[in-house]
This record gives C-alpha cells, sequence and structure tokens, in this order.
C-alpha cells in the first residue's frame, strides 16, 4: 500500500483519493460535475487537495449513514457557510465538532452536554457525524496509520454480506 505523508504531498490524484477514501472514480467524478467537491485542474486532470480529501472523505461518512446526494450538498454548503473556511483547517484544533441532523435541519455542536440535550428532546431519530474523528481518519489513512474505509451505504454494505452468506 502507498503511504502518504499530509505534510509531504500537498496534492492528491483521483486515483489517490479513490485509494484513501473507497469511493469509485466515477462518483468521484460525478461529485465535482455537481460541484459537491470540485477539485483544482492541471490540464485534464483533477487535483484534490488535503482539504478536498477531507470533504469527500466526510461526504463518504454522510453516504455511509444513507444520505441522499441532496442532502449530503446541503451539509456541505451548511458547513461552508459556518466555517467560513475549509472544513479540515477548521476541525483539527482541539476540540470535537459533531454534525447532527433529523433530516430536516442541521446541527453543529462541540459541547457534549449539548449533543445530549439534542438527542433528548428530539422526536426524530438524528444521524451523528464527529467531523473531527472523520478529519482525524483521513489524517491517518494519508500517513498509513490506519486502512481506507469503502464509501457505500451501511444498508447495502449489510445486505451484501448477507446475501454472500447465505450462498456459502
Amino acid at each position: 500500500m502507498k503511504h502518504y505523508s499530509a505534510e509531504m504531498q500537498a496534492s492528491f490524484t483521483s486515483q489517490d483519493v479513490v485509494r484513501l477514501t473507497g469511493i469509485t472514480a466515477r462518483q468521484l467524478q460525478w461529485w465535482d460535475e455537481r460541484g459537491i467537491v470540485v477539485p483544482a485542474r492541471q490540464g485534464h486532470r483533477r487535483v484534490y487537495s488535503f482539504e478536498d480529501l477531507t470533504e469527500v472523505a466526510v461526504i463518504c461518512e454522510l453516504r455511509r449513514k444513507g444520505f441522499s446526494l441532496q442532502r449530503m450538498r446541503k451539509v456541505v454548503r451548511f458547513l461552508q457557510k459556518e466555517f467560513s473556511q475549509r472544513l479540515a483547517a477548521t476541525v483539527s484544533g482541539t476540540s470535537n465538532y459533531h454534525l447532527l441532523t433529523d433530516g430536516q435541519v442541521l446541527y453543529l455542536e462541540t459541547s457534549p452536554q449539548q449533543i445530549v440535550d439534542l438527542l433528548k428532546n428530539s422526536r426524530q431519530p438524528m444521524f451523528a457525524i464527529c467531523l473531527s474523528d472523520t478529519v482525524r481518519e483521513v489524517t491517518a489513512v494519508v500517513s498509513g496509520r490506519k486502512r481506507p474505509s469503502r464509501c457505500a451505504p451501511e444498508r447495502v454494505r449489510s445486505m451484501r454480506k448477507a446475501r454472500l452468506g447465505s450462498r456459502q
């Protein structure tokens, strides 16, 4: 497996992003075409920054949770608006940023008590993603300390496992 250093490597090819996040090349291309994650260009090649890579990883996490493309786009815009800077730069500090949603409203929280209060008072199931953990995971994958995960919804993966298991 190829190892990367976030400090040494400032850019990643599409194939690097595919290998590091588990997303398919077609998904990555489609997300660029739809303006979800838009990398820099060198001629016809897409060149992803570390910040782009972390955003792809967050989107993969949302995808694993079953989010639609429209919901993912809404989340990315919300995060860009809230942070006024790139995701990786914001959540690399000491605070843990948690994104919570009930499917209608997005919440960005750093306080464990606020998260508990939101969960207790919610009338619907909530999805929660620790953005800080996702950025740390990308950093660990890039540095070779962790293996990349697949970018597929949990339901689909568990159904595939069940089907594969029943054939044996």
